[in-house]
């Protein structure tokens, strides 16, 4: 076996690396205090951030990797504690600083930007007051904090500084909130730059944006970033060095290129099939899957932390906990706590879950199979202060047995208004159509019988929102079933084990309690809940979006597994476009408010495409890897990235013409401006009938098609919005 015993493994040069790195931590150990004993949480982590660098922590949730951050910062909780190690920052020795000096190390030598920027901002102030409060933390005066403020709301790409200024919090997007944390982030020009998921809840346009502003200011600035993420694209994307951290160790480390391209860890490898990639689908192969669950802190004694989850692991494994076997890759040392880290490429799939049942594909064209629900001129307007303002404008969608539709475009763009007008929780303007099996469908869900409450049910984002945290398992998913059946008695017992069993929950949480809960089995839960009745249509709203890759993952396939088994419909909201792509049959692409491009899944990701959905799709991160051993383009995007200017205009008032015309890189000039574009047929699909595939735009079709298949070749990026800034060839009619 290559690699060397654990003595030889290279010790940090801390008196080195105080002069030339960001961050260097050596030995970290932390431990909680837990029920009257300590239990480690971080074991023996050692890595280094240089100065100017990007490195990433992945992981799955309860991993150490946040932990890593409060530590660094001296923020750990009061029952957390540094058991051994040595923790650097810019040449200071965090654990010996006094409480002045830790200060003064946080406020101008280190920063965070935490997940949700919307906690990060104090409601009851104005945006100035906020950052300019960050500028006189470092010393500067108040009318001088002001003007730097502006600036760097202006550095941070914020065209309007002055109203954002006068702002609160609430009066921003997610997108623009994040920004100001990021402002007052580098206010001090720190030398460390944490970043905590830092765009986990924003859409794809929103997140390639902070990304670029990341990637921008670290390369103006030279500051480090330390990258906490479980979307391995995106750190792909932004870091040059990454570490695998599992159960308090990092088990894997190296280049990111090396790490993703070639892994060395059979951890890594399993993270990797998890991911939804380009060219996967549903109906072509499952998502491999990570069996089991992290270790309890402090529970591993001996042996290798991974062993009862690996699918290599044997005996040795059991008894000898693996070193740090280090070995020379291309971009670098690559490092790996595997004692066959050589065949970690060899590691078998999940066994059956890896088949695909076999099941006839009926065609694409929804006219193939019955329609369950139908949606004709759905409008839906909100008068605020007095003003009309519409949040779906005249969107007619289909909807077939068995058939996924997924939903995508920015946040604002009407997904949930539209699916709650389905589900009848809000009632649609005057005009509206809504149909089930060919009946209508009452508006509101007060007015809908039982079997038509039963035939739609929702899955939302957060299942801690939607679960009672005080009742147990059992009496959720029972309640559901007593209100939605006419089952009583044993006979509702009967039916809770079959559907605890279809969702892959075990019997033994049936008495727990959901905050006794993982995310994962909470979201089983949720949709056990949902398909208690029997549902014949099932709204997802962002179901996986707050979940890690590898239970990201379960979740997918248990949503296509139920839905080849039961032939349940699904309305699928995400902004990650590649989830989309997997689970999804068609695609609807909203943009405020009004459907802009429908088709097949295929289709609309292939092209040729709506403006819009080119740019959607153009800032999503790829992690294309092959695993094999040859090279991967480890965050790659898939085309050139579009950037779109400015935010998402008010619906309130929307612009004329065609809605996507003040951001769209293509624009044709004045008809755009003017008059609302058709939808037209942009092509069939695998012999298909072209109206599967509609898009509404001025641009002819085969123009559309030859524009994007030149951007998709070229290596670069296009312009901001307008007539001036659209490729030459965009304004032409041929």
């Amino acid at each position: 076996m290559n690699g060397p015993p654990p003595s030889s493994f290279p010790a940090f040069d801390v008196s080195k690396s105080d002069r030339t790195d960001a961050l260097t931590v050596v030995g970290l150990t932390v431990t909680y205090r837990m029920r009257g004993r300590d239990r480690e949480v971080l074991q023996d982590v050692s890595f280094r951030v240089r100065r100017g660098e990007a490195y990433g922590l992945v992981g799955e949730s309860g991993c150490g990797k946040s932990t890593v951050a409060m530590a660094t910062l001296r923020y750990l909780p009061r029952n957390g504690k540094v058991k051994a190690g040595k923790i650097v920052i810019a040449g200071e020795d965090v654990q010996k600083l006094d409480a002045d000096a830790l200060r003064q190390l946080r406020a101008n030598a280190i920063s965070i930007v935490y997940q949700d920027p919307g906690r990060a901002l104090n409601p009851s102030l104005t945006i100035a007051r906020q950052v300019s409060e960050a500028f006189e933390a470092a010393g500067v005066a108040r009318d001088e904090a002001l003007h730097r403020t502006r600036e760097m709301l202006q550095r941070v790409r914020i065209a309007a500084p002055e109203r954002v200024m006068e702002s609160y919090p609430h009066q921003l997007s997610g997108g623009m909130q994040q920004r100001v944390v990021i402002a007052m982030a580098l206010a001090s020009n720190p030398a460390l730059l944490i970043l905590d998921e830092p765009t986990t809840g924003l859409d794809a346009t929103v997140e390639a944006e902070v990304l670029d502003l990341v990637a921008q200011l670290r390369a103006e600035l030279g500051t480090a970033v330390l990258f906490i993420s479980h979307n391995l694209a995106v750190i792909g994307r932004m870091c040059e060095r990454v570490g695998v951290l599992y159960a308090g160790k990092l088990v894997e480390e190296g280049a990111t290129q090396d790490v993703f391209t070639r892994p060395r860890h059979p951890y890594t490898v399993g993270l990797l099939r998890c991911l939804p990639t380009a060219g996967r689908s549903k109906d072509s192969e499952r998502l491999d899957t990570i069996a089991g669950s992290l270790p309890l802190p402090g529970s591993v004694t001996q042996g290798c932390i991974y062993v009862e989850r690996c699918r290599l692991a044997d005996d040795r494994c059991r008894r000898e906990a693996p070193p740090p076997y280090r070995v020379s890759a291309a971009h670098g040392d690559q490092m790996s706590r595997c004692h066959y880290h050589e065949r970690a490429l060899e590691l078998p799939r999940a066994g059956a879950e890896a088949a695909l049942p076999e099941r006839r594909r009926e065609s694409l064209d929804v006219e193939a199979r019955p329609l369950v629900l139908r949606t004709d001129k759905l409008s839906k307007t909100f008068h605020v202060g007095g003003a009309p303002l519409r949040a779906v404008d005249a969107v007619s969608i289909d909807l077939a047995s068995g058939e996924t539709l997924g939903l995508v475009g920015e946040s604002g763009s009407g997904k949930t208004t539209l699916a709650k007008l389905m589900l009848g929780l809000l009632t649609p303007d005057a005009g509206s159509v809504l149909e089930l099996d060919g009946a209508p469908l009452a508006a509101r869900v007060t007015r809908r019988n039982d079997e038509q409450v039963k035939s739609l049910q929702i899955v939302f984002q957060n299942p801690d929102s939607a679960l009672n945290r005080a009742h147990s398992v059992k009496r959720l998913i029972g309640r559901a079933l007593s209100r939605l059946t006419s089952l009583r008695g044993p006979a509702i017992d009967e039916r809770l084990a079959t559907l605890t069993a279809a969702v892959r929950l075990p019997e033994r949480y049936l008495g727990s309690r959901t905050r006794q809960l993982s995310g994962g089995l909470k979201q089983r839960v949720a949709i056990a809940r949902a398909f208690a009745g029997e549902p014949r249509v099932v709204v997802c709203d962002e179901p996986t979006s707050a979940l890690d890759v590898s239970v990201q993952a379960a979740i997918l396939n248990l949503l296509a597994d139920l839905q080849r088994e039961r032939g349940v419909s699904y309305v699928f909201i995400s902004h990650d476009l590649h989830v989309v792509r997997y689970l999804a049959d068609r695609i609807a692409v909203l943009y405020l408010g009004r459907l802009l491009e429908i088709g097949p899944a295929a289709a609309v990701f292939d092209g040729p495409h709506h403006p819009y959905t080119e740019a959607l799709l153009s800032s999503v991160p790829t992690l294309d890897t092959t695993h094999d051993g040859q090279e991967g383009g480890v965050g790659r995007p898939a085309r050139a990235r579009i950037r779109l200017s400015g935010d998402l205009p008010s619906a309130a008032s929307p612009p004329s013409g065609c809605v996507f015309h003040t951001r769209c890189p293509r624009k044709l000039g004045a008809i755009c401006e003017e008059q609302d574009p058709p939808f037209v047929d942009a092509g069939g699909l695998n012999g298909g009938p072209a109206a599967a595939h509609r898009i509404r735009c001025h641009i002819p079709i085969d123009q559309l098609r030859t524009l994007q298949a030149a951007s998709r070749d070229d290596a670069g990026t296009l312009p901001g919005n307008g007539a001036d800034s659209a490729p030459e060839s965009a304004g032409r009619s041929e």
